[in-house]
């Protein structure tokens, strides 16, 4: 049958949207002609604008997500206005599964198995298991429309005048664009996803005395996360290769930012998916809230690194998110960083 409308929700964090791209490209290059709609939450919106396998981005504020009414209404309104013949449901939660259940004559319902999706989907698969790359895990959402074969790299398209324009303020800011650019996620929203302090400090005096031309750009989220990076950056006193006050005010200039530096380093996140799309290689400590293999997908073309509490010890996960910290040590940290540093320098 021809398929000329898609639907694909993913509702959720920026990480989560960004890991949906390699599936919205394959989609894009099997029906190069058709029309592929994107729900996601409206804060993260803006990140996917332009995207070349994105035809209309489709927004839910988080009080229309909470509103019950308002939120079954837009959602009829939406499978009504556009008769799907393909409805992806990422979550395929209670609430996102109502695309589907309100557009039955879609010839392809796809979602994940749970108790209650018989109702909406039928196309039904388990969800991703903790030894699975997210990426994998998606992509096979689109075997019942034949696609097996598909890219796994994940994208973002942020215009070139973008990044010369971030480029330009980043050397207001005193970087030297001559000198390798570390972008460094030295702290966390949460403190179960944020490596201890005074170890990351400590990695990053050792690697500031061992190559002293990289310039460390500190990444952060204003409150706690900007309460914490100061104290880091007083903790490595003040080195003009710091720099504590180059801002990125949207997941936009974030993006604009990663691609004008040469690696990423620092804990695990959301915006270490932005690095990984703007095809700059990363080293990331992993937190234990998350499989190191279903969120850090690694491929070919762009190089991927993580630290984890399972690879010190397989039965990690059965203690604390504290201790599994624990058993990432300085040493480990900056044993893995020369040695992935010594990787990506040719590049440089």
């Amino acid at each position: 049958m021809a398929v000329k409308n898609i639907l694909v929700v993913r509702f959720r964090q920026m990480g989560d949207a960004v890991l949906s791209t390699p599936l919205l490209n394959a989609l894009r290059r099997h029906y190069p002609d058709a029309q592929i709609d994107f729900v996601l939450n409206e804060r993260i919106a803006p990140l996917f604008e332009g995207h070349p396998a994105i035809s209309r981005l489709i927004t839910f504020t988080d009080d229309e997500r909470h509103h019950a009414l308002t939120y079954i209404k837009k959602v009829r309104r939406i499978v009504r206005e556009t008769r799907y013949d393909v409805i992806i449901d990422m979550r395929s939660t209670v609430n996102t599964m109502l695309f589907a259940l309100f557009s039955r004559r879609s010839p392809y319902r796809i979602g994940i198995r749970k108790s209650y999706t018989w109702l909406a989907f039928n196309h039904r698969f388990e969800g991703c298991e903790d030894n699975e790359s997210m990426i994998d895990h998606n992509l096979q959402l689109l075997s019942p429309l034949g696609i097996s074969e598909a890219s796994k790299a994940i994208t973002l398209h942020i215009t070139e005048q973008e990044q010369r324009d971030f480029r330009a303020y980043m050397q207001t800011q005193g970087i030297d664009f001559s000198r390798p650019v570390m972008l460094a996620g030295v702290t966390a929203k949460l403190p179960e996803k944020t490596w201890a302090e005074e170890r990351m400090t400590e990695v990053l005096h050792r690697f500031m005395a061992a190559h002293p031309d990289v310039q460390i750009i500190f990444n952060y989220a204003p409150g706690q996360e900007a309460e914490n990076a100061r104290r880091i950056y007083a903790g490595l006193s003040g080195s003009p290769n710091l720099f504590l006050n180059i801002e990125a005010k949207s997941m936009r200039q974030l993006a604009a930012m990663a691609a004008n530096c040469t690696f990423y380093f620092g804990n695990e996140g959301g915006g270490r998916h932005i690095v990984q799309a703007m095809g700059r290689p990363s080293l990331v400590v992993c937190s234990p809230m998350a499989s190191k293999q279903t969120w850090l997908p690694e491929n070919d073309e762009v190089l991927t690194r993580g630290i984890s509490a399972t690879d010190i010890d397989p039965e990690a996960g059965r203690l604390s998110y504290a201790e599994q910290y624990s058993l990432i040590s300085v040493e480990r940290v900056w044993t893995a960083l020369q040695s992935f540093y010594q990787q990506i320098t040719p590049a440089v």
